[in-house]
């Protein structure tokens, strides 16, 4: 097993063992991040490539003092599922399970409900830090019992920020459902950045819209970390010339956008957001074929030609 990397000296009860299972880019950096504040971290992944500690669920069950807490931390949907449900063959009663991936919280719930009847506890967790969370710590959010959050509190200690960056915020799903609403809200921010710079650069009258920005970060009420990352990518990028105008979404907007309308309530901004997300994805709108036919239709307007790029007289 892996030498223990110790970045601080832990408390007194503080260190813990735990299983974590995906060593990815999260999975791994969360690793490292508890390693350096002292636990002793039991890896498990179903790569044979990656730096895993034991080659099999049975060897990181077999590593664990009971009572065992296991991570999980790989995609969301079926490979969680079956992990969690191989995971609950396996463990035994009084054992831990935390899904720290993105699953939606309707799974949570299903998990804890099986699990239960094998004795096993279960908590959801939303994870936001990305590639930054080594460094600067993970943002948590834990559903769960009382009891059960409070046997990992030293793993959420080690995880999170320095100051704040953790909350119990409900019951089993909570986690999760939070942590869904939370990309949503970071669905809208985004698109609401990307179509300011769009204007910025499209009028002549704005001569340095990356310098422009830039200064937002200092002063400005829409300062943030995403207007930082977005300096940055500016930087590396001028004009961001190198990057397609693609982006894909994770899932959780389209949950936010369905729990929404499940309570009735009203969610334009996020909801523009994710569908700006599908117009980037296509080469050609086949709705604005429609519109631009229906327009020559009922007006006698010009239309353009497939796989032409000359403007359309205005008619």
């Amino acid at each position: 097993m892996r030498a223990t990397d110790s970045r601080t000296v832990p408390a007194e009860g503080h260190a813990m063992q735990i299983g974590l299972i995906g060593l990815g880019k999260m999975g791994g950096n969360m690793a490292e991040r508890l390693r350096r504040d002292g636990h002793q971290v039991v890896g498990f992944d179903r790569s044979p490539s990656a730096p895993r500690d034991v080659d099999s669920l049975q060897g990181l069950v077999a590593a664990l003092q009971a009572p065992r807490v296991v991570w999980v931390m790989v995609p969301s949907g079926e490979p969680t599922r079956a992990t969690i449900a191989d995971l609950g063959d396996v463990l035994e009663p009084g054992d831990v399970i935390i899904d720290g991936g993105n699953s939606r919280y309707t799974d949570d719930q299903a998990h804890a409900a099986a699990l239960i009847e094998k004795g096993v506890k279960f908590l959801d967790c939303g994870v936001s830090g990305g590639v930054w969370g080594l460094t600067e710590g993970y943002a948590l959010m834990v559903g769960g019992d009382a009891e059960t959050v409070a046997l990992a509190q030293p793993i959420f200690d080690s995880l999170k920020p320095t100051e704040g960056g953790f909350v119990h915020a409900g019951a089993v799903g909570a986690g999760h459902f939070t942590k869904m609403v939370h990309n949503g809200i970071e669905y809208g921010i985004m698109q609401a950045y990307g179509e300011g710079y769009e204007l910025l650069k499209a009028v002549d009258l704005v001569e340095r819209p990356d310098e422009v920005m830039a200064s937002w970060q200092q002063g400005t009420v829409i300062r943030s970390w995403l207007l930082d990352l977005l300096v940055r990518a500016l930087d590396s990028d001028p004009g961001l010339a190198k990057i397609r105008a693609y982006a894909q979404d994770s899932g959780e907007g389209r949950w936010t956008i369905e729990a929404a309308i499940q309570n009735a309530v009203p969610l334009p901004v996020i909801t523009a957001a994710l569908f700006a997300r599908f117009a980037s994805r296509q080469d050609e709108s086949v709705a604005m074929k429609v519109v631009a036919a229906l327009r020559n239709q009922f007006g006698g307007h010009a239309v353009g030609h497939e796989g032409s790029t000359a403007p359309v007289p205005v008619s």
